[in-house]
């Protein structure tokens, strides 16, 4: 197995091997394209471009869909976690207040 460094990836390239790594999962769910598409709301052709990698755009809500589809929604947090509070922050009176930042206009 090929370990990518996906900082180093134009965008294109990275929705390439999401949507290979897609394909790779949906097909050891045994699920087909058309199961996959009906239940995503998407379009045959829009999942077989994706899966083969010959999509270098596709739409927030789209990848939601398709991963709902084949059971990953649940892992989307891996992608950006939930961060601890920020020392910037504090409480104040059960009450919290965020630092302000001055303006840069002199």
């Amino acid at each position: 197995m090929v370990t990518l460094t996906y900082k180093s990836l134009p965008t294109p390239d990275i929705i390439r091997n999401l949507g290979l790594r897609f394909r790779d999962y949906r097909m050891r769910l045994m699920m087909t394209r058309k199961e996959v598409s009906v239940a995503a709301r998407v379009g045959m052709t829009t999942l077989y471009k994706f899966e083969s990698g010959n999509m270098t755009d596709i739409s927030f809500g789209t990848v939601i869909r398709l991963l709902r589809a084949i059971g990953m929604v649940e892992n989307w947090d891996a992608l950006l976690p939930e961060l601890p509070e920020s020392p910037y922050m504090y409480y104040d009176n059960d009450k919290k207040i965020q630092r302000v930042r001055h303006s840069s206009k002199k």
